[in-house]
C-alpha cells in the first residue's frame, strides 16, 4: 500500500504530479534509503544496488509467499509470487519480462525469481521436483559462463537473450522447462572493444584448469598469448574468480547430466577456438598458406580432424555450380575472414548445443505428460536492454529493434489490461494519449519496405555490394520516413558521418548506427567447406553439431535466411508467445557507471527512465484512477476507521460497507464504484485513508495483543488443568494398584507366626512414598497389638515398663533384664530380705508421712559417697520419691523427689552400676545387689524414667558409657568398671587419680544370657523383636 515505509512513495502511481522530475526525485530518495524496488501498479522498477543486500533469505520469502502485491513493501518476490499465484489460481500461463540496459541487474533478477519459485513450490518429498529445481538454478552458471562477458558497463553482462519456460503440473509443482536463446553476440569471439573481455568460458579454462589439462589442450596459462582473448587489454577482473567459476561450471555440467566425454568435448572446442585465433597466413602471389603450422596441428588435434584438411579448408574453398566442382584459393584477407567466421560459427554451434543439452535435462518427463490435465507455464524473459554506444553496429540495431517490440507489447498489454478492467467494472474509459512505436517497428520489419528487407535484398544481389551501397539504398527508400535520417538526407546534421552512419529515432531516443559490417553480419556466411570438415570429425559430439555437413560436395544448397530475418522471425514468435500469457514486468535501472552503491547519476538514470517508457507506463496506469481494489479487501483494510464497519460489517454486501465507510470520510466525490472494485481518483484520498488507519493500528495491535495473551493464558490454564486431572487420575491409579499389592501380600498374615513381620514390602511408586512410612507404622502398631494380645492382662503393666526401658537402653546395653519377670518390690520378699517386718513397718510409716501410692522398685545396693566411703544400703522408688534406707533396720536416711532427678547413667556391660543424677551436686552412686545374679538395671531405669515422664511430661536423659560421670560433693568424678575373676562381691574403691572411682565387679554376679520369656524375644543388643 501507500506507506509501507517512510522512504519516498512505494508506488509511482501515487505521486502527486506525474512528470520526470517527480519520478526521479522519488526514485533517488528510495535508492539513497536502500529501497531498490518501487512499483508502478504491478510493474516492479529495480535499481541495481551494486552491493549484497540481506533481503532474499527464507524469512523474506515467507513474508511474500501467498500475499497480495500491495500487502508488503515493494519487492521482486511480490512479482514472482503474483505470477505464480495467477498460474496456480486460474490455471493461466504467465510470464515475467525483465528488461534494462547492460549492468542494470537483469541476470541477477532472473536468478532471484528462479530461486523464489523454487522455494515456494510444494516439494511433497518428490525427488523429481528437487531435481528440476536444481537443474533450473544450476543451468544459470553454465549459460553465464558461455553467454556472458565483461563489458565496459558490466562485469557479467549477458550477451544473449534468454527466455525460460518453467512447466508446472496439476499440483503446481515444477516438472520441467525449456530455454530459448536469442542473438548471441558471437562477434565478441573474434573482436572485443578496449577494456572488455571475451566470453567468460575462455578465461575460466585458461585460469581455472589444472596444468595437466592445459597441456593436454595445447594451451598455456596466459590469456595475453591468444589473439581472441587479448584484444580488450583486460584479461583479469577483480570481481570475478575464473578459477572458482571453472569448478562451479564443471560441477553444474555434471549435475545436468553432461558426461565426462561431453564435458571434455566442450573444453576442447573452447581450446580449439583459442588456438584458431593464433593461426596466421602467408599471402603469396601463388597461393595463401598457413604461417603457423604448430597452431594448425593443435586445432586439428582438438577438433579431431587432420591438419592437412583443416589447412586446406582455411586457405581455399570448393565451389559447386551446374554439377561441376572447382576449388578457389583465398587471399590472406579472405583466409583471415574465413578463420574468424569459422571461430564464430564453432562457438555459436557449441552454445546452441549446450542449450539443447540443458533442455534435454529439464524437459517435461513422460510421467508428467501422462496426466490429461494441461500443464501450466511461467516464462522468464531475461533479454538485453536498449543499447546506445559510441559505435553502434548490427548487434545494437537488432537489440534495439527487440526493445521496440517489447515496448510495443508492454504498452499494448498494459492498455489492454486497463481497458478490460474498466469494462468489467462498468467504469467509463478515458482515451489516453501515448506514443505508439508501431511506426518504428514497421521501419525495421515491414516486408519489402523495412530495413531488414532492404538489407536482405542487398545480400541477394549478384556482384560486389558494399555497406555504403546499402546505406544509399536505405536513404533512397526511407527518405520520407520521419524516424530515419542520414547525412545524405540531412546535410546539416554534422554528427553523422557521410556514407557511414544513419540515425533511427527510437522511442527511447535517437541512435546513430555505423553501417560498416552490416552486410557481412547480416549474411552471417560460413563456407560449406567448414561444415563438411567438422562433420568429418572423429569426435561424435562435435560431428552432431554440424548435420548439414553431410550434404554431397556437388550439391548446391539454398541460400539460408539472413541473421536479420532470423532474428526478426524469432522476435515475432517471442512476442506472440508473450502476448498469449499474463505478463508481469521487472524494469531494471543502472544508477551509475562506476558500479558504486552510493552514487545516483540523475542524467544517466533519466535516460534509462525515458527509454524504458516508465513515465508513459505511470500515465497509462494512472489514467482516470490512481488506485483500485476489490471491495472485500478494501473493507478488511480500512474497516477500523468507521464505527459502522468495525469490528465486522453485518450488512448485505462488502460494497455497501465500503460505501458507508467512504461516505463517513467525505470522499464520495473522489471515487467510483465498479461491480467488484472501488476506484480512487487521487492519491491524496488513499493517503488520508492510510493515515486514518495508521493512527488506529497501534491501539488495535495492543488490543489484539491483550486478547491473544489472554487466549494464550486460558489455553495454558486449560492444559494445566487437564494435566492436573490426568496426573491425579494416574496417581489414584498407582495408589490403588499399590494398595492392592499390599492387600494381596498381607491378606493372611494374621494366621502367620510373625504376623507379617517377614513379608517383603513391594517398591512404592513415587506418589505413595510419603505414605509408606505411615503404612509401615500402622502395620507395626497392629503387629505390636497382636503380640501384646498374647500377654495376660496382669502382665501388661510390666510389659509397658519394659518398653519404656527399651526406649532408653535399646542398642546401647546388651543386657538389661528384658527376659525375666520384674518383681519390683524385691525387699518385701523373704528370699531377698530376712527383715521383712522391719521393712514393712518403715514403708507404712513413709506412706503415711509422704502419701505415696505404690512402691515401684526396692532393693539392696552398695553405695559410694562423697567421702569415698562404701556402704550397703537399700533404695525404694515410689510413684513420687526415691528413698535411701539403712540395710539392716531400714531406717530412712535420705529422700529425693522424682522431680529432683536430672538423669541416669549406666555402663554398657553386665555390671549393675547405676548413677542417679540429682540436683544439688551430690548424685546417688550405687551398684544393685541380688541373690539370683539378675540384671535389675533395666528395671530401675525403666521405673525412674516412667515416673519422671509422668510427673514432668518429658523424657529423662539416660547415658550409657564406659566412663560414667557423676557429681559427689559438688565435685566431678569418673567411675570405671573393672571385672575381677577373684572378687567375691561388688565393691567401690578409689581410682588411680583423685577424681577416679573404680567399681570392682565379680563375673559370677553377672546375669545369664538372653532368653525367651513371656513371648518376648531379646537379642544381644537388648532389642525386643
Amino acid at each position: 500500500m501507500a506507506h509501507h515505509d517512510e522512504a519516498g512513495i512505494g508506488d509511482f502511481v501515487l505521486l502527486d504530479q506525474i512528470n520526470i522530475d517527480s519520478f526521479m526525485e522519488n526514485l533517488q530518495v528510495r535508492f539513497n534509503a536502500g529501497k531498490i524496488y518501487t512499483y508502478i501498479g504491478e510493474v516492479c522498477v529495480s535499481v541495481n544496488p551494486y552491493r549484497t543486500m540481506n533481503i532474499y533469505g527464507s524469512d523474506v520469502v515467507n513474508q511474500y509467499k501467498g500475499r497480495e502485491i500491495f500487502e508488503r513493501p515493494p519487492h521482486i518476490f511480490a512479482i514472482a509470487d503474483a505470477a505464480y499465484k495467477a498460474m496456480k489460481r486460474r490455471g493461466q500461463d504467465t510470464c515475467i519480462v525483465i528488461s534494462g540496459e547492460s549492468g542494470s541487474g537483469k541476470t541477477e533478477a532472473s536468478k532471484i525469481i528462479m530461486r523464489y519459485i523454487a522455494a515456494v513450490t510444494n516439494v511433497s518429498q518428490q525427488a523429481e521436483i528437487d531435481r528440476v529445481k536444481s537443474v533450473l538454478i544450476q543451468s544459470n552458471s553454465i549459460l553465464e559462463a558461455f553467454g556472458n562477458a565483461k563489458t565496459n558497463r558490466n562485469d557479467n553482462s549477458s550477451r544473449f537473450g534468454k527466455y525460460m519456460d518453467i512447466n508446472f503440473d496439476f499440483k503446481h509443482d515444477p516438472v520441467g522447462g525449456h530455454i530459448s536463446n536469442y542473438l548471441l553476440e558471437k562477434s565478441r569471439v573474434v573482436l572485443q572493444q578496449p577494456g572488455e573481455r571475451n566470453f567468460h568460458a575462455f578465461y575460466q579454462l585458461l585460469y581455472g584448469a589444472p596444468d595437466a589439462e592445459l597441456t593436454k589442450l595445447k594451451l598455456v596459462r596466459d590469456a595475453a598469448q591468444y589473439y581472441y582473448t587479448r584484444q580488450g587489454g583486460n584479461t583479469r577482473v577483480d570481481s570475478i574468480s575464473d578459477r572458482q567459476d571453472y569448478k562451479s561450471v564443471n560441477s553444474a555440467l555434471r549435475l545436468l547430466g553432461f558426461g565426462a566425454e561431453k564435458t571434455e568435448c566442450i573444453w576442447k572446442i573452447i581450446a580449439a577456438v583459442l588456438n584458431l585465433g593464433n593461426v596466421e597466413f602467408d599471402d603469396n602471389a601463388d597461393a595463401t598458406s598457413v604461417k603457423t603450422p604448430e597452431r594448425l596441428q593443435a586445432v586439428g588435434a582438438l577438433l579431431s580432424v587432420t591438419p592437412a584438411e583443416l589447412g586446406k579448408t582455411l586457405c581455399q574453398r570448393v565451389i559447386a555450380a551446374g554439377g561441376e566442382v572447382m576449388e578457389k584459393g583465398h587471399t590472406g584477407v579472405q583466409a583471415t575472414y574465413g578463420r574468424d567466421a569459422f571461430a564464430k560459427a564453432i562457438y555459436e554451434r557449441l552454445f546452441t548445443w549446450i542449450i539443447q543439452e540443458v533442455n534435454t535435462a529439464i524437459e517435461v518427463k513422460e510421467e508428467s505428460k501422462r496426466y490429461r490435465t494441461k500443464n501450466t507455464v511461467i516464462g522468464v524473459l531475461d533479454i538485453y536492454g536498449f543499447e546506445i554506444f559510441n559505435n553502434n553496429s548490427f548487434e545494437q540495431f537488432c537489440i534495439n529493434y527487440c526493445n521496440e517490440k517489447l515496448q510495443q507489447l508492454f504498452i499494448e498489454l498494459v492498455l489492454r489490461q486497463e481497458q478490460e478492467e474498466y469494462r468489467k467494472e462498468g467504469i467509463e474509459w478515458t482515451n489516453i494519449e501515448y506514443f505508439n512505436n508501431q511506426i518504428i517497428c514497421d521501419l525495421v520489419e515491414q516486408p519489402h519496405k523495412g530495413m531488414i528487407a532492404i538489407m536482405d535484398e542487398a545480400c541477394l544481389n549478384v556482384g560486389r555490394i558494399t555497406d555504403q551501397m546499402l546505406l544509399e539504398a536505405m536513404d533512397k527508400k526511407l527518405a520520407n520516413h520521419q524516424h530515419y535520417s542520414s547525412r545524405r538526407l540531412n546535410p546539416m546534421d554534422k554528427e553523422l558521418k557521410h556514407g557511414e552512419e544513419f540515425r533511427i529515432r527510437h522511442y527511447a531516443g535517437d541512435v546513430s548506427y555505423n553501417v560498416t559490417g552490416f552486410l557481412d553480419k547480416n549474411k552471417d556466411m560460413l563456407y560449406q567447406d567448414f561444415k563438411r570438415l567438422l562433420y568429418s570429425s572423429q569426435n561424435e559430439t562435435l560431428k552432431s553439431m554440424w548435420p548439414e555437413g553431410a550434404q554431397h560436395i556437388s550439391k548446391t544448397t539454398k541460400r539460408p535466411l539472413t541473421a536479420g530475418t532470423l532474428f526478426k522471425n524469432s522476435m515475432i514468435s517471442l512476442i506472440t508467445n508473450l502476448a498469449s500469457k499474463q505478463p508481469h514486468y521487472v524494469r531494471c535501472i543502472k544508477p551509475n557507471e562506476e558500479k558504486s552503491p552510493v552514487l545516483f547519476d540523475r542524467e544517466r538514470v533519466r535516460h534509462q527512465v525515458n527509454y524504458l517508457g516508465l513515465i508513459e507506463n505511470v500515465r497509462v496506469r494512472r489514467a482516470g484512477f490512481a488506485y483500485r481494489q476489490s471491495y472485500d479487501r478494501f473493507l478488511r483494510r480500512y474497516k477500523m476507521i468507521s464505527q459502522f464497519t468495525w469490528p465486522n460489517f453485518h450488512g448485505d454486501s462488502d460494497k455497501e460497507g465500503v460505501k458507508i465507510l467512504i461516505k463517513e470520510q467525505n470522499f464520495v466525490d473522489d471515487v467510483k464504484y465498479g461491480k467488484t472494485k472501488i476506484f480512487l481518483r487521487s492519491p491524496q484520498t488513499l493517503f488520508a485513508l492510510e493515515q486514518a488507519r495508521g493512527r488506529l493500528i497501534p491501539h488495535i495491535v495492543i488490543f489484539l495483543q491483550k486478547m491473544w495473551r489472554g487466549a494464550l493464558c486460558r489455553m495454558r490454564y486449560r492444559k494445566m488443568m487437564a494435566a492436573r486431572t490426568i496426573l491425579h487420575a494416574f496417581r489414584r491409579y498407582k495408589m490403588r494398584d499399590y494398595i492392592t499389592q499390599l492387600n494381596t501380600l498381607f491378606r493372611n498374615v494374621k494366621r502367620s507366626s510373625d504376623f507379617g513381620r517377614s513379608v517383603r514390602w513391594p517398591p512404592a511408586p513415587l506418589v505413595c512414598r510419603g505414605a509408606v512410612g505411615s503404612l509401615r507404622a500402622i502395620h507395626r502398631r497392629w503387629w505390636a497389638l497382636m503380640v501384646l494380645s498374647r500377654i495376660p492382662a496382669d502382665e501388661r503393666p510390666q510389659m509397658r515398663l519394659k518398653v519404656t526401658t527399651a526406649d532408653a537402653l535399646q542398642g546401647r546395653r546388651p543386657e538389661w533384664g528384658a527376659g525375666r519377670r520384674w518383681e519390683g518390690n524385691y525387699l518385701a520378699s523373704v528370699q531377698e530380705n530376712a527383715n521383712t517386718a522391719g521393712y514393712v513397718q518403715t514403708v507404712s510409716h513413709l506412706r503415711s508421712k509422704d502419701k505415696f501410692q505404690k512402691i515401684m522398685f526396692s532393693g539392696l545396693v552398695r553405695k559410694f559417697n562423697r567421702n569415698n566411703k562404701m556402704a550397703e544400703r537399700a533404695i525404694i522408688v515410689t510413684d513420687t520419691s526415691i528413698y535411701k534406707l539403712d540395710s539392716n533396720k531400714f531406717k530412712c536416711l535420705t529422700s529425693h523427689a522424682i522431680a529432683d532427678v536430672t538423669g541416669v547413667s549406666v555402663s554398657p556391660r553386665s555390671d549393675q552400676l547405676v548413677v542417679l543424677h540429682l540436683r544439688g551436686g551430690n548424685d546417688l552412686v550405687v551398684a544393685l545387689l541380688s541373690n539370683k545374679a539378675e540384671d535389675r538395671v533395666g528395671e530401675l531405669v525403666g521405673v525412674v524414667c516412667r515416673q519422671y515422664s509422668a510427673s514432668q511430661k518429658r523424657d529423662l536423659r539416660v547415658l550409657v558409657t564406659d566412663n560414667v560421670q557423676c557429681m559427689l560433693g559438688n565435685k566431678s568424678r569418673t567411675i570405671g568398671v573393672e571385672i575381677m575373676q577373684d572378687a567375691q562381691h561388688a565393691s567401690f574403691r578409689k581410682g588411680p587419680t583423685k577424681e577416679a572411682i573404680v567399681l570392682v565387679w565379680p563375673p559370677h554376679l553377672s546375669p545369664p544370657p538372653p532368653s525367651i520369656t513371656n513371648g518376648l524375644k531379646t537379642n544381644g543388643n537388648g532389642r525386643i523383636h
